[in-house]
């Protein structure tokens, strides 16, 4: 039973580095959950402290994730129209069968509800654009260092606990 929470614990561990970039998963909880595994096993003795600074880090993490794109919208002169057309963007750009379609939705979106707002600005709404797509990549880049970190915490305490569990 060990090396299947293992197995499933590293494998939660690699599908959260991936869902970093992918807005369909949420990467940092995946992660979180494949540390939690690890835990579960008979080898590692629970390490609350861990557990709970990872959970509060990952719950901050997921909030953020909604915020900081908005704000980037937000920051760069967008209104809510924007803010709107970047999370429909998002949506959209995870089922649009283009390559990189996720990263271009939330600016498109972005792009189209500022054109919404007001059709005379091209101007201020590509800048919003700008900044929403500036936002994403910013979350992404966090959700992925994140997602690392526990990765590499994940592969310590194996390490560390390599003795009872193989």
């Amino acid at each position: 039973m060990d090396m299947l929470l293992l197995i499933l614990g590293f494998a939660c561990a690699i599908v959260g580095v991936f869902g970093s970039f992918l807005p369909v998963l949420p990467g940092p909880s995946i992660s979180w959950v494949g540390i939690v595994l690890l835990y579960f096993t008979n080898a590692v003795s629970a390490n609350y402290w861990i557990l709970g600074l990872s959970l509060l880090f990952t719950i901050a993490l997921t909030i953020l994730d909604y915020i900081i794109p908005a704000k980037g919208t937000k920051k760069f002169g967008g209104s809510s129209y924007g803010i709107w057309g970047t999370n429909i963007g998002l949506v959209v750009g995870i089922f649009a069968p283009i390559p990189l379609g996720f990263i271009i939705g939330p600016f498109v979106g972005a792009f189209v509800g500022e054109l919404i707002y007001d059709k005379q600005d091209h101007k201020r709404a590509l800048k919003a654009a700008t900044g929403s797509l500036l936002g994403f990549l910013a979350s992404s880049f966090m959700k992925f260092v994140v997602c690392m970190m526990y990765l590499g915490l994940f592969l310590w305490i194996v390490w560390q606990n390599s003795d009872a569990l193989f």
